[in-house]
């Protein structure tokens, strides 16, 4: 299901001196660059970052960052970048860059399993000193805030069990809390849909187009505005079908005028070793184009080239 799958005979001694070469004396070979690093997976970039510092003496990262720049240059420092350590890096300047990227932080925190979010909070802890909840906490506030704090401790029950009778409670429960009273319990909200596993939210979701008459998204839209709306849709929406969510996430990116190039960025980087041919399936399905269309429409140079063999073909 990933575009970027590495390559089976590999010599990190070889990748390392062909991206010496690229960027050594005058000018730099940015295709070589493209190549070299679209063809191996994540781990075997590693491997090539140890190897260029023991052969060559010099740091991979800084020899890029000298020669590239722009938001090509964030693409391959992207790629070069452990994937945990991509989140942690992505969360730290949601929320401590200039103004919080709100949107940043949902969709990390949303999509990422328990196992990564322990991951991303052990070494978000060891990189920056404070904890991401910390730094949420002090960057966000109110039920939003909440939410995120809830989602970042990576607790949500990962079993398959479908308990009915709870079902059955929980969509009343949800029902009750928004729909049926003036004022919406939006903690209500919050603790079904932050805790309970997938398989039972799916039925609960269920349960609750019966009673409500109508899908929770459409009562979340109605009865919760702003970024606390966003979360809460992100979760049900990544519940649901997650590569449909990323595939809204990167539609949402390029439609119209200008482009929101850090969430774009972050999706293509992230998601080609997990899921982007489920996503190109859901963007085409969702949009009637290709993802492949749409980013040729709206980038250009080596930013562009290096996203389409992330997105790896037309549809």
């Amino acid at each position: 299901m990933a575009t970027v799958k590495g390559i089976s005979t590999f010599s990190a001694e070889q990748e390392a001196q062909a991206l010496r070469k690229a960027m050594k004396g005058f000018g730099t070979d940015e295709d070589a660059i493209i190549d070299t690093l679209t063809k191996l997976n994540v781990s075997q970039r590693q491997q090539v970052l140890i190897t260029y510092k023991s052969t060559i003496g010099r740091d991979l990262i800084d020899d890029l960052k000298s020669e590239l720049s722009g938001n090509f240059e964030k693409v391959i420092v992207g790629l070069m970048t452990p994937t945990i350590m991509y989140d942690v890096h992505e969360l730290r300047r949601a929320l401590k860059g200039a103004g919080t990227d709100e949107g940043c932080l949902i969709e990390i925190l949303a999509s990422r399993t328990n196992a990564e979010i322990r991951h991303i909070n052990e070494n978000y802890k060891l990189q920056y000193g404070s904890t991401l909840e910390d730094d949420i906490v002090s960057d966000t506030s109110s039920l939003f805030r909440r939410v995120l704090v809830s989602l970042a401790t990576g607790n949500r029950d990962e079993g398959t069990f479908v308990d009915e009778a709870l079902a059955q409670q929980d969509a009343q429960c949800l029902y009750e809390a928004g729909e049926k009273k003036w004022g919406t319990d939006e903690v209500q909200f919050m603790s079904i849909l932050c805790t309970r596993n997938r398989c039972h939210l799916l039925r609960v979701f269920d349960v609750y187009r019966g009673i409500a008459n109508k899908d929770i998204t459409e009562s979340i839209k109605s009865e919760m505005s702003g970024d606390l709306e966003d979360a809460l849709l992100a979760v049900v929406k990544c519940l649901r079908n997650k590569p449909a969510y990323f595939a809204e996430r990167l539609y949402k990116s390029m439609k119209g005028l200008g482009t929101d190039d850090s969430t774009l960025i972050r999706v293509m980087v992230s998601r080609s070793e997990v899921d982007m041919l489920y996503i190109r399936r859901e963007f085409l399905a969702m949009y009637g184009k290709s993802l492949h269309s749409f980013i040729k429409g709206d980038c250009s140079g080596d930013y562009r080239k290096v996203l389409l063999r992330l997105c790896g073909g037309e549809d």
